[in-house]
């Protein structure tokens, strides 16, 4: 079947056009007049009318199959150095007596305050609890002097998007009035990072209830990208995928309902992974779009995400939904990809921005030379997936923003009062038919699975682009740039297959690229592993704007 691209032509609206415009949509009298020709450029009115005889397939339960043959093992970490930061290095310089756990924390205090007076500021954070992180520190300190470390994570500082539970912080999801009181127990992810010894550094900032893929945020202020602070950090777990690229800290928590992970991390050119739904558990997390939400790392590297997996991932008595997944497993890694098939669907690979293209094309050539294989797929149904997404995501926010919605209508920024209005003019039946694709869409990709080892994509149609000063604070409506930003991404957090993006390269300007990979359900293992290769090849160069958390005097530096 052709691919089929339909461009959403939509005007680009922000201030007083965007308030303008949301008051219209949620005045019921306007909005009959507005809604239908609003509904059919999105692409509804054809979903609406398209011939799906599937049922619907209302969440997602994977088996086993195809769980992998890995091992526990995991991957040995890269010889050549990155620009930035690793697990690895902080856990070396514990070893050495470089640098202590209660060192890099006072560092880390210090570099949060710096970063947000810059002008602009970064904003990566939106809360960091002193006292508690020294606490923290003082801790991990006194095992690594007692030979007692935890393991590789011990003292070693973490992020946490502000869409989980961390005590002692409130979890505001990005909104004014949520988060009233602190948390009064981790989010599952969030306790296992803690039972590692992590350094657990504060809240990251993140867009409004997650709701689109930017890193603007009108109560907490704009995440700015590291490489670039005048462009965008993606979304919307903007804060974790910012601090990890200017070395505020190696690894993240991030939250990703349609890309939120791999989006923020391949503007800002580090890694994100999503594994399959169910693998992590959400309990802690914001109840924000069930069907499609998903856990998982941000990190400095591969090794870094492959790190902070196996801490968070498994089994949790407390969401159901993880209860049937097979062991976490590595595969194991000599530096070749022999056997691996890598399918591209060259016309979807190629609707993104040329340089996005060219870019992820060298990588893909530097697998092949490396002993991977180009299989040729099509993938069917692409654009009627995309708008099936879009009406689950919408509709399933709607419903858990429903119970604010009374008090706290006019506390939302414009840009989530848009988008809630906008579904509020949807049909329940929609709802309905979009599970309906949602059961093709996992069939087609599955179908594709079974010739191949991965699919491949870029992460993002474009790199990060440009903060337009007038679309500050509130925001903007650019449906189009939203649509190119999440238009390889999505399509992972609809059929549950894990994913990850890692670093391609950079454009012309210096803004990072990134190359994204989905695997059949629980290959984690061999997604990482694919990965990892990459993460060999890819001269990486550290940010603009960079703060370095470990003494300078570090054996190795000298190749910085």
């Amino acid at each position: 079947m052709e691919y089929v691209h339909e461009p959403i032509r939509a005007p680009r609206l922000h201030g007083r056009t965007l308030r303008a415009f949301v008051r219209l949509l949620e005045n019921p009298l306007t909005a009959a007049l507005l809604a239908p020709s609003l509904i059919h450029s999105l692409g509804v009115s054809k979903l609406r009318t398209a011939a799906i005889d599937e049922a619907p397939t209302p969440s997602l339960s994977h088996d086993h199959r195809g769980s992998g043959t890995g091992t526990d093992v995991l991957p040995v970490t890269p010889v050549r150095r990155h620009p930035i930061r690793t697990i690895r290095d902080y856990a070396d310089a514990f070893t050495q007596g470089l640098a202590t756990p209660e060192g890099v924390a006072e560092r880390f205090l210090h570099a949060v305050a710096a970063s947000d007076q810059n002008l602009p500021p970064l904003r990566a954070f939106i809360a960091c609890n002193r006292e508690d992180i020294l606490l923290q520190a003082r801790a991990s300190t006194a095992r690594h002097r007692a030979g007692k470390a935890l393991g590789l994570l011990d003292g070693v500082p973490v992020a946490v998007k502000d869409e989980l539970d961390m005590k002692p912080y409130p979890t505001t999801v990005g909104t004014r009035f949520l988060g009233n009181v602190v948390a009064r127990q981790d989010a599952t992810v969030v306790q296992r990072l803690r039972d590692a010894g992590a350094l657990l550094v504060g809240k990251t900032n993140m867009h409004e209830i997650g709701i689109l893929p930017s890193g603007i945020n009108p109560h907490f202020g704009t995440v700015r990208n590291p490489y670039n602070l005048a462009h965008n950090s993606g979304g919307s777990s903007s804060g974790s995928a910012a601090a990890v690229a200017a070395g505020l800290c190696p690894g993240a928590v991030g939250a990703d309902g349609g890309g939120s992970i791999r989006i923020p991390a391949s503007f800002c050119g580090v890694v994100g992974l999503k594994p399959t739904y169910g693998r992590m558990s959400e309990f802690g997390a914001a109840p924000l779009c069930w069907s499609v939400a998903h856990v998982g790392p941000i990190g400095a590297t591969v090794h870094d995400a492959a790190l902070l997996y196996a801490a968070m991932a498994g089994r949790d008595a407390a969401d159901p939904n993880t209860l049937g997944q097979p062991p976490v497993s590595f595969e194991r890694y000599d530096g070749a990809l022999r056997g691996i098939r890598l399918g591209v669907y060259r016309d979807w690979f190629n609707d993104a921005d040329a340089e996005v293209v060219a870019t992820c094309e060298r990588l893909v050539e530097a697998l092949v030379r490396l002993g991977a294989e180009i299989v040729e797929i099509v993938i069917p149904d692409l654009n009627m997936t995309s708008v099936a997404f879009g009406l689950t995501i919408l509709t399933e926010m709607a419903a858990s923003m429903s119970i604010h919605e009374a008090e706290h209508h006019c506390d939302f920024g414009w840009t989530t009062r848009e988008m809630l209005a906008i579904v509020r003019n949807t049909r329940p039946s929609d709802y309905v038919i979009a599970q309906r694709v949602r059961t093709r869409a996992l069939r087609n990709f599955l179908s594709a699975l079974d010739k191949v080892s991965a699919i491949v994509t870029p992460a993002t149609a474009l790199t990060a682009p440009r903060i337009e000063e007038r679309s500050l604070p509130d925001g903007e409506s650019d449906v189009d740039q939203t649509m190119r930003t999440m238009r390889f991404a999505a399509v992972a957090n609809f059929t549950g297959l894990p994913a990850i993006s890692v670093p391609a390269g950079y454009d012309s300007r210096g803004l990072p690229i990134g190359l994204q990979l989905i695997c059949r359900p629980w290959e984690e293992g061999l997604l990482l592993r694919i990965a990892y290769a990459a993460d060999t090849i890819v001269q990486r160069s550290r940010p603009a704007t960079y703060y370095d958390m470990l003494p300078e005097s570090r054996a190795g530096d000298e190749e910085r």
